[in-house]
């Protein structure tokens, strides 16, 4: 099965995070080519340009389950942006009602199209998976310094490092070394940069495993890093989380120790989505 072309596709943007989403419950891209066309389609200036690309597929489960691209085509559990992102697009092309879940490869996501009064409806509230593997005091040499990070996976494994001066950290030399470094391997993780603002508002840049660079935003970065504020008494839900791209997420969450030591329950990420083009692919997407 060759792909079928030309193939529909939405641009949107979660606070800056940007995806191609494609309806695919009617298969036009074969499984064993995804990866690649993936990689292809999200390099910017040669093709579309995107953070990943997902996949809106039929589920059995739930009202529809995702398959979701990083932008160097390799496969990642979850993304909060993307997840809301999702949401939007299955709302506003039938798919699912304003309160929905669907399958991702970190478990079923729960989400909520949040419309106002003036009919807007780019603001989605997700209910993530629970977090877990919290492990804090973990010590990394960045510029030849020791430094303290903790960890968590909040969907996909991310490194938490609290910064003074957050704008002046080289988050691509810094976040490249964590990600890749052997506290976290085989599967390496994501890398935030946290700076405490004002009451409950901090502000986060992260380095994207699979995007391999900072991106404008990341919400289960945003998520692993208030979880990390309120422990370390910097923040109490709800976490205002400001983003590289200037946007503002939050994040709402039950904290306690439990019978294995950190837990968090009821955690929820809400920011916008937002619908940015409509197109249809050709074959010289890819080339």
């Amino acid at each position: 099965m060759a792909i079928d072309f030309p193939v529909p596709f939405t641009k949107m943007s979660g606070a800056g995070n940007d995806f191609i989403v494609i309806d695919h419950r009617v298969a036009m891209i074969p499984e064993a080519e995804q990866a690649g066309f993936a990689k292809r389609v999200c390099r910017r200036m040669f093709s579309v340009g995107a953070d990943g690309l997902i996949l809106i597929e039929n589920s059995a489960v739930a009202d529809f389950r995702w398959r979701f691209y990083n932008g160097d085509g390799s496969v990642a559990e979850m993304c909060g942006n993307g997840a809301r992102c999702a949401a939007r697009f299955a709302y506003t092309k039938g798919i699912a009602g304003s309160r929905m879940s669907f399958e991702t490869l970190a478990g079923i996501i729960e989400a909520e199209i949040c419309s106002n009064d003036t009919g807007d409806d780019e603001t989605v509230r997700l209910r993530m998976t629970a977090p877990c593997d919290f492990r804090t005091n973990l010590s990394v040499i960045l510029a030849g310094q020791e430094k303290n990070l903790s960890f968590v996976n909040s969907g996909v494994p991310h490194a938490v490092l609290f910064m003074d001066e957050e704008e002046s950290v080289p988050v691509q030399e810094w976040g490249k070394v964590v990600r890749f470094h052997p506290l976290f391997q085989p599967a390496g993780t994501n890398v935030n940069f946290v700076q405490k603002l004002a009451e409950n508002t901090i502000r986060v840049r992260t380095y994207e495993r699979g995007v391999e660079d900072e991106t404008m935003a990341c919400g289960t970065g945003a998520v692993a890093s208030a979880l990390f504020a309120a422990t370390s008494g910097l923040a109490s839900s709800p976490v205002t989380v400001i983003t590289s791209g200037g946007e503002r997420l939050i994040v709402l969450f039950d904290l306690h120790n439990g019978q294995h030591g950190l837990q968090a329950e009821n955690v929820f990420l809400q920011g916008p989505a937002r619908i940015i083009y409509e197109g249809k692919l050709t074959t010289e997407a890819l080339l």
